[in-house]
């Protein structure tokens, strides 16, 4: 696993041992990078469920102005942390030790991008997009990644599926906000 391009391209990023983290692959990150390639710079970034860190520490190396990264697994934290230093990125991010919902019931920030990749077919995307959706932009999006057979709610708040992306066993859901027009 490594930092496909940007300030820290090339960069190693550690793994977690076992089946409890599963990593993105390296083309279902490019497609996603991909898709928000001109949102990115000085974006406020939240990785949630971070794992080890290697969406929001990607945004970051592609000019991301912050990341916030939750994950409520110690190992995962220091995952993270690591990550971070060894990169360099570290100044422009924080890690929240914390479950995903406490953190989006209690945080007061607001983001340009959310990046969601639970464990695959738990309903945590589903329990945490209506909370999410209040913490967003105006132009704000956000990229889940779920089994590409997971379905996902249509709308969550002012959000709407904009699109769909399925790479091997995985399916990117794009959501953006709905003009009131539309």
């Amino acid at each position: 696993m490594r930092v496909i391009t940007g300030i820290a391209r090339g960069r190693k990023l550690r793994s977690p041992d076992g089946y409890d983290v599963r990593p993105t692959t390296e083309i279902t990150k490019e497609a996603l990078f991909s898709i928000l390639q001109f949102e990115l710079e000085g974006a406020r970034v939240l990785d949630l469920f971070a794992g080890s860190g290697q969406l929001g520490i990607e945004a970051l190396s592609r000019g991301a102005g912050f990341c916030t990264f939750v994950d409520s697994a110690r190992a995962s934290q220091d995952l993270v942390r690591q990550n971070l230093t060894s990169t360099g990125l570290g100044a422009n991010a924080r890690v929240m030790p914390m479950d995903y919902l406490a953190f989006l019931q209690s945080t007061r920030e607001t983001f340009d991008i959310a990046l969601l990749d639970p464990p695959y077919a738990k309903g945590m995307i589903d329990q945490a997009l209506p909370l999410l959706a209040e913490k967003m932009s105006e132009s704000g999006v956000i990229v889940c990644e779920t089994d590409k057979k997971e379905e996902l709610p249509a709308q969550a708040g002012p959000f709407g599926i904009y699109r769909e992306y399925r790479y091997g066993k995985s399916k990117l859901t794009v959501y953006r906000r709905r003009d009131s027009d539309e």
